[in-house]
């Protein structure tokens, strides 16, 4: 069995950025867990444990993929559920991903993968919350709130990717399995 996702990577500039965006956070250090810079990304969808002989079979269904390129721009700081009470922080997306997500749904559809258990949403997740202090918790959703608006940039989104999760004590290390270029 081989822990996958299917991602829309980010370029390298983007990891700088997301190094810059947790320094921000940095009173936060002893309550967050980050995500490594070099491995932020959009997550399209979790497919879980797959066994090794579909994996061809999913590279082929998702080279079905006829999606165009298109631009997405990266704004606000968020958290899951809500800045209130944060488990998940995150960088908010905009552009087409809702529509490739479609795209990829239905080129998948036919191998009866798991079910999602959640709803679409589109997001880069920068760190997880640990413990948190009430006091703490009130400090982290005041700067949650101060950044809501922050503009990151823009970036061109010309492919994706099949991906294998290997998680580690150090945290969870990603090979790309298969990469599908947009029209």
């Amino acid at each position: 069995m081989v822990r996958t996702f299917i991602s829309v990577d980010l370029s390298n500039e983007f990891h700088e950025r997301m190094l810059d965006i947790q320094t921000k956070f940095k009173n936060f250090n002893s309550n967050l867990k980050f995500v490594n810079p070099s491995n932020v990304h959009i997550t399209m969808k979790f497919l879980g444990d797959v066994p090794d002989e579909k994996l061809n079979e999913i590279s082929n269904a998702l080279d079905k993929v006829s999606f165009p390129s298109f631009d997405a721009t990266f704004k606000g700081i968020g958290a899951f559920p809500n800045t209130k009470d944060p488990k998940v922080l995150w960088v908010g997306c905009e552009g087409a991903f809702d529509e490739l997500y479609g795209s990829i749904n239905k080129c998948l559809h036919f191998l009866k993968l798991k079910k999602d258990n959640h709803e679409f949403s589109v997001h880069i997740t920068f760190a997880r919350v640990k413990f948190i202090e009430k006091r703490q918790k009130q400090h982290l959703s005041q700067l949650l709130e101060e950044l809501e608006y922050l503009k990151l940039g823009s970036m061109h989104i010309d492919h994706f990717s099949l991906k294998k999760s290997t998680l580690t004590p150090e945290g969870p290390y990603y090979k790309t399995l298969h990469e599908v270029n947009l029209k």
